[in-house]
Parts: C-alpha cells; structure tokens; sequence
C-alpha cells in the first residue's frame, strides 16, 4: 500500500461509515453523496477509486437503478486501468450522472484534506 493510500484511508473511511449511516436511516440521497466525498477524497488510490466505485455500485442496486449501475461498471474498469497513470479528472463525483472525463471543482475542505495527504506522501517519498 502505498503512503497516498495509507494516508487518505481514515478520511475515506469517515465519508463511507458516513454513508453506511446515512443508508441504515433511510436517507439514500445523503449516502450518494457521501460516497461521493469519499470518491473525490480516495481517487487517487486505485484501492479506494475501485472499491468506492464498487460500493456506488452496491448502492445502485439496492435502489434498483439500473442506468446507475450499467454506468458503475463501467467506471469501475476506468479506475482498474487509469488510476495508476493518473488519468482520472480531478474532483470528479464518480455517479454515472457525470461525465467521465469531467474536471469538477473540489470541496475547499476536501482539497485541504487532499493537500495535506499529498504533502506527507512527497515528504514519504523524499526518504525512500
């Protein structure tokens, strides 16, 4: 794992505990958008761009949405094959209601969060 994906996990993790708790109470249009937090916070890891996408998928299914789904498993394969060559555009939501290729403006306090990942990623790297 590398130091990125190391050190978005407990930000990505909060977004999607967020949304198993929003999803348990009802609220499934507040689940989507926390997995979309968590898809902006974590697309720069392949093991969190892929498994957000998964659980994006999970969620379409359960709400029967079928257009959703088709368009999860298709950003699915996009995360497996452009993560890692950093071909995935930034700030992006993830939801098949978006372009693939979109640039998106990022949250300020998810760019803070993301700012300072990237900086003890590069301070990481620097050692090695």
């Amino acid at each position: 794992m590398n130091s990125y994906t190391k050190n978005i996990t407990p930000y990505v993790q909060e977004q999607l505990s967020k949304a198993d708790q929003s999803d348990r109470l009802g609220n499934v249009a507040d689940s989507f958008v926390y997995l979309e937090n968590a898809h902006v916070l974590g697309q720069e890891s392949t093991y969190w761009h892929v498994k957000v996408h998964y659980l994006m998928l999970r969620w379409a299914i359960k709400q029967r949405d079928m257009n959703e789904a088709i368009g999860q498993i298709i950003r699915i394969i996009g995360a497996v094959l452009f993560t890692a060559i950093k071909g995935v555009p930034t700030g992006n939501t993830g939801g098949s209601n978006v372009s693939l290729v979109k640039v998106m403006p990022i949250k300020p306090e998810h760019a803070e969060i993301i700012a300072k990942v990237k900086k003890q990623h590069n301070s990481t790297s620097e050692k090695d």
